[in-house]
């Protein structure tokens, strides 16, 4: 394998960031979506590459430096690539969705003032989520975790002026610095007991650490194994938005359409899933954190998808089905089917791109309004978008013969089969959640596509409003109004490019990449933990696999789901209102979203705003400005003026002061013989 292919695939993207970033004013609009464009395009035809060379022509993995950053004390910390079959899998997916991305957003953003800049960040986005699951070492790994991060920062808050945006990206970026400390603690075990860095040495050292203690006192002491797994998995917690670290990524919504769909489906909240696969050889070895894992995995899934249900913001209540889809990924990894996991991964980066972008169409043709309340009958006016948004919803809710269906279906049964702690938890969550997922999912296909046209009501209620006048909005664009119409070819070409592997890829690769041997040794599973290999021994074909599906309980629950929303949402949406009233106490709770938002906003801040103004006034001001610097100037100054006094160069002074000197002498003589 060419190690000048691998090091072009992460730098092409970041020399167009580059480009694009500071040439931006050089180039032009046309030179900055060009460069970038191809320079992903490139990116992406090199990473099938190296697919092909490690799946279909047998070439080995890859594992080497590229070059040494810092030798400290015998550790290594280089910068270096491992490049099996997980990573060429995740490479692809990466550089395709992202791909799609780029071309979508030629349209998506023509009219922004900011087109340079956010191509800039679109294509810097790209190249850290390549470093990090190319990395063959925790130190890039870190590196590229951080990156994600930080342009995830500069994406969320995009639109500076907008307070809202600003408070958005500070939340991602705090939230995840939570879940980044107990990442970091985790990489400090591993480099604590295996003096490396490098994923081969940490790999290897996993039996003994599974025995290792590390002591809490004297007398007792905690699995260093198990400590070290949950500190990384809180790493993941934060990146892929687990309970209770999830709270970011709905507001994330506050960016642009195209790079919700950028970090929704292929990039950001996937990094997590990744690192957990990745780690499997460590994850295998500690039952304490792959139970961990599985059940806050569960908790996600059911009640994150439950929020979508009562949402009314197109993007937002895709963005509460990623929540809910992570959580389906996060128990396979906690089942120890990592394999399902990094599946459903693949898949899913497919048809939530797709809404994603199925949605900021919507959003164009709507002028940029987001309420589902406000739109209605937009299949007469966008019959692309309407086909491939209901491709996506589809593969989304596990149709069978679609892609979701066999990522999705394979976890659920792979769960069945665990007798892992927790596990019977986690089946009831995941099997409730296909419900679920296709009530809000069907919610939001009649409520925009189908029904009456209420656009036509708001837009005249709006029209009162503003006595006839039009507006600009937030984004730089004209509300001219009019009825809607399709997008135009650079939306909907990637909207197409997606929506074929939506129903496509899931049945071509079930067999080699789930139930076959294409993660090879990239996956590490204990073979009494392969729950994915005893669910394949039913496995008889794809075409087999979806027509059982059909019979299956995730089936039937997904067809409930589907007709509920048609019933309340299509057919009789009076039901809807009658039942929010009547459940008005569980529908408050839904729609302040379980209050962690208000929990975080006003206790966990007030009581960190707390401790933080106590050290400043006590710690800051009072004891080291006040006792320690100023405290210790003053008491000088203080003892400088009575030896001034004492020393003031008069002779009967001294005299004085001698007489004193031996009266105390001859008190302490005559009191103490």
């Amino acid at each position: 394998m060419n190690p000048d292919v691998l090091l072009a695939i992460p730098l092409l993207p970041l020399a167009a960031a580059i480009v694009a970033g500071l040439g931006g004013r050089l180039i032009g609009r046309a030179g900055a979506h060009t460069v970038t464009c191809l320079a992903v395009g490139v990116s992406c035809a090199l990473s099938v590459l190296v697919l092909k060379q490690l799946w279909w022509d047998g070439v080995p993995a890859y594992d080497a430096p590229v070059y040494t950053w810092l030798v400290s004390d015998s550790m290594h910390m280089q910068v270096g690539f491992l490049i099996d079959r997980l990573t060429a899998l995740m490479i692809t997916v990466v550089t395709f969705v992202s791909l799609c991305v780029h071309v979508y957003t030629i349209g998506y953003m023509a009219d922004d003032p900011g087109y340079q800049r956010f191509f800039s960040y679109i294509s810097l986005f790209t190249f850290s989520m390549l470093m990090l699951v190319m990395s063959n070492n925790f130190m890039q790994l870190f590196f590229g975790w951080e990156a994600v991060g930080l342009v995830s920062y500069l994406l969320i808050g995009f639109w500076y002026t907008r307070p809202s945006a600003i408070f958005a990206n500070l939340k991602a970026f705090i939230v995840n610095r939570v879940g980044d400390f107990g990442f970091v603690l985790g990489i400090a075990g591993i480099a604590y007991y295996t003096y490396s860095l490098d994923y081969r040495d940490a790999f290897a050292a996993a039996p003994q650490l599974a025995h290792a203690l590390l002591p809490l006192t004297r007398t007792t002491g905690v699995n260093a194994l198990a400590l070290i797994c949950i500190c990384l998995f809180v790493g993941a917690m934060g990146k892929s938005a687990q309970v209770p670290l999830h709270v970011w990524l709905p507001d994330s919504m506050e960016g642009p359409t195209p790079i919700s769909a950028l970090i929704h489906a292929a990039t950001m909240v996937t990094a997590g899933i990744f690192m957990v696969a990745r780690m499997s050889p460590l994850f295998e070895y500690s039952d304490t954190a792959l139970s961990v894992v599985m059940v806050v995995g569960a908790l996600t899934a059911f009640f994150m998808g439950l929020l979508g249900v009562v949402n009314n913001d197109i993007k937002r209540v895709i963005a509460y089905s990623t929540l809910s889809q992570l959580g389906y990924m996060t128990v396979a990894l906690g089942v120890s089917a990592y394999g399902a996991a990094i599946f459903h991964l693949m898949t899913h980066a497919f048809f939530k791109a797709l809404l994603f972008l199925a949605a900021g169409s919507v959003i164009i043709a709507m002028h940029h309004e987001q309420d589902m309340r406000r739109m209605g009958g937009l299949a007469r006016y966008m019959p692309i978008t309407t086909v491939t948004c209901w491709i996506g919803a589809l593969a989304l809710i596990g149709t069978p013969f679609f892609s979701g269906f066999y990522s999705k279906d394979a976890i659920i049964e792979a769960v069945g089969e665990s007798h892992r702690w927790g596990a019977g938890f986690a089946y009831l969550c995941v099997l409730g959640g296909v419900f679920v997922t296709a009530l809000y999912t069907f919610r939001l296909l009649f409520l925009t596509f189908h029904g009456p046209e209420r656009f036509r009501e708001a837009a005249a209620h709006g029209a009162d409003e503003s006595h006839g006048g039009g507006h600009d909005d937030d984004h730089g664009h004209d509300d001219h109004g009019g009825d809607p119409r399709e997008s135009p070819w650079v939306v909907t070409v990637p909207l197409i490019a997606l929506a074929i592997p939506s129903v496509l890829i899931g049945a071509f690769t079930v067999a080699p990449v789930l139930f076959g041997s294409y993660f090879g040794r990239s996956i590490f599973v204990l073979p009494a933990n392969d729950v994915t290999a005893r669910v394949g021994e039913d496995f008889g074909g794809a075409v087999s696999f979806a027509l059982h599906g059909l019979i299956s309980p995730p089936f039937w629950f997904a067809a409930a789901g589907v007709a509920t929303a048609w019933l309340f949402f299509l057919k009789r949406p009076e039901l809807a209102d009658a039942a929010a009233r009547r459940f008005r106490f569980a529908y408050r709770i839904l729609s302040e979203k379980y209050y962690f938002d208000w929990f975080n906003e006003n206790i966990l801040a007030a009581l960190t705003r707390g401790v933080g103004l106590g050290l400043w006034k006590g710690g800051d001001q009072g004891l080291i400005d006040g006792a320690m610097v100023n405290g210790t100037a003053e008491g000088i100054g203080w003892f400088g003026g009575v030896l001034r006094r004492v020393q003031s160069g008069y002779l009967y002074s001294y005299a004085f002061w001698m007489v004193i000197g031996l009266v105390v002498l001859l008190g302490w003589y005559l009191t103490h013989p």
